[in-house]
């Protein structure tokens, strides 16, 4: 796992089962717990490549909360994390619990503003956000598959002709 660091952002590169979800979750849990208010998590964004990273991100964000607010029913996983933590930050486990109830009752009743997701939807996020100033039109739609944007540009292409001089030709 090789963490890269010349902004006040992290990015994570590492390969497929090295413990990338682990470590986001623990960085991220930090950054929460660590923070004045209850609700740090507003002003975060974590960023994936899948769907499905960022649905378990954010599952082992809330499970992770859940257990540190009640230890006694966590499982080894969170239990292990919660360690780290406490090493990591040197909050003691009594206000490390306290804070885990604090912020996973924030994200509950403000779970929109769980910003995990992909880079996909970030990216589509901000052109939407941006689509007037980009002389895009305000309904517009993004296309994922290439096929699809192939046929429909040639149809467009092929229904131009004759119109078009220079495409005629």
């Amino acid at each position: 796992l090789v963490r890269m660091n010349s902004a006040p952002f992290k990015i994570y590169s590492a390969s497929a089962g090295s413990g990338k979800t682990f470590t986001l979750v623990k960085e991220y849990l930090k950054v929460c717990l660590q923070a004045k208010s209850h609700q740090k998590f507003i002003s975060i964004l974590a960023i994936t490549f899948t769907n499905k990273a960022a649905a378990e991100m954010k599952a082992r964000i809330i499970k992770s909360l859940k257990a540190f607010s009640k230890p006694a029913l966590a499982g080894q996983t969170e239990l292990d994390m919660m360690r780290l933590i406490v090493e990591e930050t040197g909050i003691t486990k009594k206000i490390l619990q306290d804070r885990a109830q604090r912020v996973f009752e924030a994200i509950l009743h403000n779970y929109s503003q769980l910003s995990i997701g992909t880079i996909d939807k970030f990216t589509h996020r901000i052109i939407r956000t941006f689509a007037q100033d980009l002389s895009l039109s305000a309904n517009f739609e993004v296309e994922m598959e290439h096929q699809a944007l192939l046929k429909r540009s040639v149809d467009f292409l092929i229904g131009r002709s004759g119109e078009d001089k220079k495409l005629t030709r």
